[in-house]
């Protein structure tokens, strides 16, 4: 953006977001000027006597004014403050009837109430203050000097102004406040996304900790037992699996540490062994018995070897918060999870698709079964399906019910 562009000034309730109020500004100021101008040349013309020329002058320079007020209402305030004061002074010279309006005529006090509205949406405290304390000296300073005698009348533009100044600020400051909530609660859920991803992350790493420490303690026991399992060891060898029991015993130190320093005080449960593939079926069970009804079509027997662990322990965390989430927002409806393994073929290896598809609740349900969630549980699946390298679909169905749909590389090219 140029400097330029940053100090054109914008309209009044530019920044609203329908477009009849950004309209509305420029509508009540056109109203206003085509209505006063005609108005002010007839009434200081046949009402007050005033020359037609000085009077046309007067009505231009205290309505036309008015269109400048949606951009620079300050800017329009003078011209109009101005045009008032002198208009004032000139109807001295003029005889009118006591009856009318000294030493602002009611057209002038409309106009000028509108201009004040607008430098209330528009210009801070101080400025507004400074505004209604000139229009007062200005009506007090004309008073000394009155055709008819000073009346209460003549204070009706120095009270309508500072009513006007005062509903235009209040709008603008409550606003104000709506606007900073508004962007104070957008970077609060932002922040609460980051927190609850940031969350998801340490979890999914504690849980691959405990898989990957077992695979490196296999290794530390395998290396470390060799020479008492295997008979007649060269030395070199002897000596390489002794590396191989010490390189394996220090990176699970450095694993542990650096899951002391993942873990809180409140994951103590997570010690337990991770679940994989073998406990899906058992996590459906303790579904459907609280739940709803759940189908369970598990992959082929001699398919759960071929699964790493990493991979069958996203496949049950997916599992598990699909199937939260059909308790938490369609209690009782019909649910069924698949497992499959597919491939390879010739742009994938082979993959695990995990499939749960729920159909709508039987009956809406009269109040939320949970409100204490964070509303970002899918936040955590596609952290898990995106680390391992899977894709995740999901999305609602045509007759009101849900689908997630997870494909998980199994080999070693898709996941690297």
């Amino acid at each position: 953006m140029t400097p330029v562009e940053e100090e054109r000034p914008r309209a009044l309730l530019a920044g609203a977001s329908r477009r009849w109020v950004r309209l509305l500004p420029w509508a009540v100021a056109f109203v206003l000027c085509v209505a006063l101008l005609p108005t002010t040349l007839v009434v200081l013309t046949a009402d007050y006597g005033l020359n037609g020329g000085a009077a046309a002058a007067l009505a231009v320079a205290q309505a036309a004014p008015l269109l400048l007020a949606v951009v620079r209402p300050l800017h329009a305030w003078y011209v109009v403050l101005v045009a008032d004061v002198a208009g004032a002074l000139v109807l001295l010279t003029v005889d009118f009837p006591e009856r009318l309006l000294w030493p602002f005529p009611p057209m002038e006090i409309v106009g000028y109430v509108g201009l004040c509205l607008a430098l209330g949406l528009r210009e801070r405290r101080r400025t507004l203050l400074l505004v209604w304390l000139a229009t007062a000296v200005a009506n007090v300073a004309l008073g000394f000097a009155p055709p008819h005698g000073f009346g209460a009348r003549g204070l009706l533009f120095t009270i309508l102004g500072g009513v006007a100044l005062l509903l235009g600020g209040a709008l603008r400051e409550r606003s104000e406040v709506q606007r900073r909530l508004v962007e104070q609660e957008t970077i609060s859920e932002a922040e609460r996304g980051r927190r609850t991803l940031l969350e998801e992350r340490a979890r999914i790493a504690r849980e691959l900790h405990d898989v990957v420490a077992h695979h490196m303690s296999v290794i530390t026991v395998q290396a470390g037992t060799a020479e008492y399992r295997l008979d007649s060891l060269p030395p070199d060898v002897r000596e390489e699996f002794t590396s191989i029991a010490a390189t394996a015993r220090e990176s699970l130190g450095e694993m542990r540490r650096l899951l002391g320093v993942l873990r809180n005080e409140e994951a103590h449960g997570e010690l337990v062994p991770q679940p994989g593939l073998a406990q899906i079926g058992q996590l459906v069970e303790a579904t459907a018995r609280t739940g709803g009804p759940v189908e369970f079509a598990p992959c082929a027997a001699d398919a759960d070897d071929d699964v790493p662990e990493a991979v069958g322990l996203s496949a049950y965390r997916i599992v598990q918060e699909a199937l939260a989430n059909v308790v938490r927002h369609a209690p009782g409806a019909r649910t069924r999870v698949s497992l499959s393994v597919t491939g390879p073929d010739q742009e994938h290896g082979a993959r695990l698709t995990v499939l749960v598809v729920n159909g709508p609740p039987p009956e809406p349900p009269a109040a939320p079964l949970e409100t204490s969630g964070t509303g970002h549980g899918l936040v955590g699946m596609r952290e898990r399906v995106r680390i391992i390298g899977g894709t995740l679909d999901t999305g609602p169905l045509p007759d009101g019910g849900f689908r997630v749909a997870a494909r998980l590389p199994l080999t070693e090219r898709d996941l690297t």
